[in-house]
């Protein structure tokens, strides 16, 4: 399996040159497609097999597909970026690689070979080039997945598996990338449990979560954060990204990972670019009425949200049932704003990288 390389197809009917260029003149989020995916096969019997880079299409499935079911199914997030000499790096696709693995092995499904799932990822880049957007905030997201589509009704591992990597030209996840957004503080639901699946990238975390989330929105917020299962008291994340607090004596906080929580590659790249700057950074349990009084004491100075998709996104304002709270001036804060500027500036290769996280494809 180690030896499975993607050939290509071609697509015989590719957007035209206007066509693309009229759908990324504002792609937004994940709207916008290119002409190709990468596609992979497994069984039971061949193993991984059958791997291309071929047209963008509809997946057949039968109506008793496992995944439909018994949503066993995994996926990843990354991004491509257009550099300023007109070609396209990834950042740090081996660790997506290998949390995708972790992710499989969590949701009982055979893990897809970690050097295959970065080769996925290069060739559907170089054949999509055109895609990139080459603007400050774009970039080519790449969204692989896999799923179960063993045919079957029965609560038990499935035998057969599609690994699939769609892209996606996108801007800024949120209207205004130099701005804050407004969280709400989720007090009935949670988002995952210990012993439960909240490390894994698996759909059914952010099913779960859209119900709190619709609810968010209805106060007026653009995510939610989430309090631990067991407790009801340590903030743990946002809806779709790790949340640091920072404090007026320059240090950063962060909960501390565990099975509930899942491991952003934005996250540990913040860590240590934070820690190589000087920066004190603490993982540890931080709770909600801490982090209440750290805000109104002024202890608190700032506090972001990051992940793949938003990168760094300053938090302005946290409202809950009984009360709303707001830190800083709802600006973002200069210690977001450093973090920020230094990881997409490795990102874009516009400065030196000494940990091999920019990947140049092309």
């Amino acid at each position: 399996m180690s030896d499975l390389t993607f050939e290509i197809e071609s697509n015989p009917a590719p957007r035209s040159t206007e066509d693309r260029a009229a759908l990324m003149a504002n792609p937004g989020f994940g709207k916008v497609f290119t002409d190709h995916m990468a596609i992979a096969r497994y069984s039971a019997e061949r193993g991984w097999h059958d791997a291309r880079i071929t047209a963008r299409a509809p997946i057949p499935l039968d109506p008793a597909a496992a995944v439909l079911h018994y949503a066993q199914e995994i996926f990843e997030g990354l991004k491509a970026y257009r550099t300023a000499d007109g070609g396209a790096a990834l950042f740090r696709p081996e660790a997506n690689a290998k949390r995708f693995r972790s992710s499989a092995e969590r949701m009982a499904m055979v893990p897809f070979p970690e050097k295959a799932f970065i080769d996925a990822q290069r060739k559907l880049v170089e054949i999509d080039r055109a895609w990139i957007p080459d603007t400050p905030d774009g970039s080519l997201y790449l969204r692989p997945f896999m799923i179960a589509n063993e045919v079957f009704l029965g609560v038990k591992p499935a035998t057969e598996y599609l690994f699939i990597t769609i892209a996606s030209a996108v801007g800024s996840y949120f209207k205004d990338p130099n701005g804050t957004v407004t969280v709400w503080l989720s007090e009935h639901y949670t988002r995952a449990a210990p012993g439960g699946t909240g490390a894994a990238k698996c759909g059914g975390n952010y099913a779960s979560s859209l119900a709190a989330q619709a609810e968010a929105a209805s106060k007026g917020c653009e995510q939610v954060v989430f309090l631990d299962a067991a407790e009801r008291r340590y903030v743990e994340e946002l809806g779709g990204m790790n949340v640091f607090f920072v404090f007026e004596d320059g240090t950063l906080l962060t909960p501390p990972l565990s099975d509930s929580i899942l491991p952003g590659i934005t996250r540990d790249s913040i860590i240590t670019l934070a820690r190589e700057a000087g920066m004190t950074v603490r993982e540890e349990l931080y709770a909600i009425d801490q982090w209440r009084e750290d805000v109104r004491s002024g202890r608190q100075t700032e506090a972001f949200a990051c992940g793949t998709a938003a990168v760094i996104t300053p938090i302005g304002k946290v409202r809950g049932r009984e009360d709303d709270f707001a830190i800083g001036d709802s600006v973002a804060g200069p210690v977001a704003r450093k973090l920020r500027s230094m990881l997409v500036d490795i990102q874009r290769g516009n400065t030196n990288d000494s940990h091999g996280w920019f990947q140049k494809v092309f």
